[in-house]
């Protein structure tokens, strides 16, 4: 079955294919948008929204299926956590609010955390060891090679190819390195 979609395009619009995204990913959803600060309520919302947005989009997908999935349930908590801000704004504190602006950034930065963090353990023991100490910990690369008792060369090929590697994996899950 399908429908007319915006500039004469046809989509398959098959529930079937929603009922499918749904089994097999709403619990990671789900997890995922707990994981950012979402109650269970909100996050059952989350993830209602982001297999309807992926199944309206199903036919100009590319790239992974599991990326997207999680990049719009990331975008639709961010624009939830938005609306409830602008509410709060608009209703209660008038337009200028600099603590309700600060606790959107907070908001932001806890998601950006959380993504990386997901990026990060996709990486190999190896890589994210380097990585953490040089871009975490704010080692210096002889301090990252004493600490992991590989030499200063190893410690920046290693660099070399965890960040390159985690260029392709965020790119993957559906963000902009």
């Amino acid at each position: 079955m399908s429908q007319p979609r915006p500039g004469g395009a046809k989509a398959p619009r098959d529930a079937q294919l929603a009922s499918e995204i749904y089994r097999k990913h709403a619990d990671a959803l789900r997890r995922f948008a707990l994981r950012g600060y979402c109650s269970r309520e909100e996050a059952d919302d989350v993830v209602q929204e982001t297999v309807l947005k992926v199944w309206k989009a199903a036919p100009v997908i590319t790239g992974s299926l599991h990326g997207y999935l999680f990049a719009t349930a990331r975008h639709v908590i961010i624009d939830g956590h938005r609306r409830a801000t602008a509410r709060i704004r608009t209703d209660l504190l008038g337009d200028a609010d600099p603590a309700a602006a600060r606790s959107a950034d907070g908001t932001l930065q806890v998601l950006d955390r959380l993504l990386i963090q997901q990026a990060l353990m996709r990486l190999s023991a190896e890589h994210r060891l380097v990585v953490l100490h040089l871009h975490f910990f704010g080692s210096t690369v002889a301090q990252a090679a004493h600490d992991l008792h590989i030499p200063e060369g190893t410690v920046k090929s290693r660099e070399y190819y965890a960040l390159r590697n985690l260029r392709g994996i965020l790119a993957g899950m559906g963000e902009e390195p």
